[in-house]
Parts: C-alpha cells; structure tokens; sequence
C-alpha cells in the first residue's frame, strides 16, 4: 500500500477552532485514501493564509508535510487546489520542491503542468470578477446610490458568482456524481459554456461546486 502525507489547512482560527473546515478536508483525503489504495503516515494541520507568493515561509506545517513528504518518498495530498494556495507564483515555487502534490478533487494523475493551469484559471477568474464588480460600484455610484466601501465591493462580487452558480444548479445536481474532470467534459459535450462563455475545465467545475455547497 502506497503512502501519502495529508495537509489541512483553514485561514481563521475561528474556522480552525470550529473544526468543521478541517474535519471536511479529513474525510475527503480519507475517501481518497481508501479509494485509491493508499495510507496516510502523517498529517500537518495549519492555519495560516493562503495568499501571497511567499506563503511557504509563512507556513511551517506545509514545509513540514513536504519535508516528510520527501523523506518518505510519497505526495502531500489536499482536498482542494485552494488548500495550498490561489496564487499561481506560490504553486509554481511549490513545485520546484520536487516533491508530488495531489489534490484530491482534481485526482491522483494531475500532472504539475495541469495545477499550474489551474491556479493560473482561478487568478483570472478572481481578476475578471473584480473588474466587473469595480464598473458595477462606479455604474451604481454615478446613478447616486451610496456605497459602503469595501464591504459592499465584495458583498457584490460574492452576490454575482452566487447567481451564475445557482443558474447552473440542475446540471450540477445531474453530474454530482462525476469527478470535476468527467464532469468538465460532459458539459463541454453538451455545448453548455461556463457563465463566462468558456470551455469548462475541471478547475471550474470545481468553484462551482464549492460556491453550491456554501
């Protein structure tokens, strides 16, 4: 049996104290442990943000899982992309660690090359929400409606992808059994394109799924 290490991690450490962030990480690397025939040795918890390209030197516990990780021969494994980081510079220095990374919604033969390709989707993602909520605030600004600041930014950015996931939500019910991957290509299949007008990718089956769960 195959080993692997397991790195949790919450940003808060009210999410941290709740315990339900992390147990929901635990159980998905357990399912994905026992389906893929592989044993957890050892599992690093943190909470600790996961922005920034220097957030390795932020985060003892994943240098941690990485060292043990080498020393075992085995991966680090997540539950999600966004576990380790959403920044595409930090998955790029991750990787030179030269130690496998898994992540377990993505599935056990995601190459590196195809975690770049993710982070990279998600970064533009973010970009693209931030601009058209920045032309919405100053759209509703000029009609005289009043802003709260930050607040009100990104209570709107979170309202619009809440509304484009929540378009989706019949077809996504239909293929919640598929893993992000299947399900990518059987949207793509049906010539349904992403709210953006795009091709669909695991990475963006795998937001949606997250904003539907919330």
């Amino acid at each position: 049996m195959h080993s692997i290490v397991a790195y949790l991690r919450v940003s808060t450490r009210k999410q941290g104290a709740s315990g339900l962030g992390i147990e929901a990480q635990r159980e998905a690397i357990r399912r994905f442990a026992e389906a893929e025939g592989r044993r957890v040795i050892e599992t690093f918890t943190e909470v600790e943000t996961g922005k920034g390209a220097d957030a390795l030197d932020r985060r003892p516990q994943l240098a941690a899982a990485i060292k043990a990780a080498r020393k075992a021969k085995c991966p680090v494994v997540v539950s999600k992309l966004d576990r380790l980081s959403r920044d595409v510079h930090f998955i790029s220095g991750l990787m030179r660690e030269r130690v496998p990374v898994i992540v377990t919604e993505l599935g056990a033969d995601t190459d590196p090359f195809m975690l770049h390709i993710y982070a990279a989707l998600a970064e533009k993602e973010r970009r693209l929400i931030s601009e058209r909520t920045k032309a919405s605030l100053a759209a509703a600004k000029a009609r005289g409606v009043k802003l709260g600041g930050a607040n009100a930014q990104s209570e709107l950015a979170a309202k619009e992808a809440r509304e484009r996931a929540e378009q989706l939500r019949p077809l996504f019910v239909e293929l919640a059994g598929l893993s992000t991957r299947k399900a990518a290509e059987e949207l793509n299949r049906r010539g349904i394109a992403t709210p953006e007008g795009r091709k669909w990718y695991a990475a963006t089956v795998l937001r949606v799924r997250d904003r539907l769960a919330k």
